[in-house]
């Protein structure tokens, strides 16, 4: 039996540190192990050792700082997360190992708001059939993720907001994929997963105070503070788009007039183009003509920017965040729409925020999302389970690559 304070259970936990930051990093030198824990060389060397023998971690020779060093990961061994992301339009699922390394991803068409027994149903399908193409034993899924576009309720687990997914009214997402897969499923809004997948992959690594913006079919944020996805105590923190930017503008969906969404999001930026470019017309569209020179495309990111930047000084003023990634299709034009944001942030903001603060395009593109919900899983799954996968998760599944970046 293990007591606190044992040798044994300070053996124990100084693995569960070793394991912990491997894990997040994806992999890292036994030095920078020893840095981020504060573990003597030789404790993470013999820690080292031990996980290697036992299946969790591999060793390979590496370089740094031009000398020889050693780099450890998790094995590839030692266990599969799964991340699905459900968006308006689609339907996104990776499968991702342990080392940091997608092992199958595939994407399909999918109007979400129509049913979420079809939704999930489909996702089931396509969990199991990615499983089935990595050749891997389902027995070894630790856990998934799931994105969903709206915020998440955090006492009953269901979605916050019926009028932005009517036909998902009453469910839980976690419990009903879960009791699907048989696995344990851990669930979060979309801009919070874009947030945490750039944080650990993409334009956000190295800060610890980070805001990404998504504008979609909605805007939305994800928050960082302090190295953490701050959701609330009601799980609606970051909802960006209902900042309020004209009392008399147009009706939002959430029944206030003139927030943020009402200027920036596609459903009412889209129509004010397609009688000069269509009724098919997307923002991806929109985005390709505004880089190609369209003057009306063009003039539309723009004041879709200036609304953006405005949202982001309020946040500027409040969190004073060090870095804003802004993800989304409209992430795709570049300076077109990042050059106006700056200039209202500029305007807005408090100048020692807007000189503190560096706004970047996401790097992940349309993949932020799933590969969040690949590092939620990592995030969120127990250390002790982790160093006890070889044994099998006993999941419920049956069988029926490039780095995450």
């Amino acid at each position: 039996m293990e007591t606190p304070g044992s040798q044994t259970s300070l053996h124990r936990a100084n693995l569960e540190r070793v394991v912990r930051a491997v894990r997040m990093a994806g992999s890292l030198t036994q030095a920078e192990i020893a840095r981020s824990t504060g573990l003597s060389a030789a404790t993470v060397s013999n820690i080292v050792r031990e996980l290697k023998e036992g299946g969790t971690v591999e060793v390979t020779p590496t370089s740094a700082g031009g000398r020889r060093a050693r780099s450890v990961s998790l094995s590839g061994d030692a266990g599969i997360v799964i991340g699905v992301d459900f968006g308006h339009t689609h339907l996104r699922v990776a499968v991702g190992n342990l080392a940091h390394q997608v092992l199958a991803e595939e994407s399909e068409p999918l109007d979400v708001d129509a049913s979420s027994e079809e939704g999930f149903g489909r996702a089931e399908v396509l969990v199991k059939r990615l499983i089935a193409d990595t050749g891997i034993s389902a027995d070894k899924v630790i856990g998934v993720g799931l994105g969903v576009p709206g915020p998440i309720d955090v006492e009953s687990g269901t979605l916050g907001s019926t009028s932005i997914l009517p036909g998902w009214t009453g469910i839980n997402p976690s419990d009903e994929l879960s009791r699907r897969l048989g696995v344990p499923v851990y669930v979060d809004n979309d801009a919070n997963l874009g947030a945490l997948g750039e944080l650990v992959w993409g334009s956000g690594r190295g800060v610890k105070d980070l805001a990404y913006i998504k504008v979609a079919s909605g805007v939305g944020a994800g928050l960082v503070i302090n190295g953490q996805i701050y959701r609330g105590p009601g799980g609606t923190a970051g909802e960006i788009g209902h900042i309020t930017l004209d009392e008399s503008g147009p009706v939002c969906r959430c029944g206030n007039r003139g927030c943020l969404e009402t200027f920036a999001s596609a459903r009412y930026v889209l129509p004010l183009l397609q009688p000069s470019h269509g009724p098919d017309l997307t923002m991806d569209r929109v985005v390709q003509l505004a880089r190609e020179g369209d003057p009306g495309c063009r003039r539309v990111i723009a004041d879709v920017g200036r609304h953006i930047g405005s949202g982001v000084a309020n946040l500027c003023n409040l969190l004073n965040p060090t870095r804003v990634v802004l993800g989304g299709n409209l992430a795709e034009a570049g300076e077109l729409v990042l050059a106006p944001i700056r200039e209202s942030v500029s305007r807005y903001a408090i100048p020692s925020a807007a000189r503190q603060l560096s706004l970047l395009p996401g790097a992940l593109g349309s993949r932020a999302e799933v590969l969040g919900a690949l590092a939620l899983v990592l995030s969120e799954m127990g250390d002790s389970t982790l160093m006890d996968s070889s044994a099998g998760s006993g999941s419920a599944l049956s069988a029926g690559g490039p780095a995450f970046t």
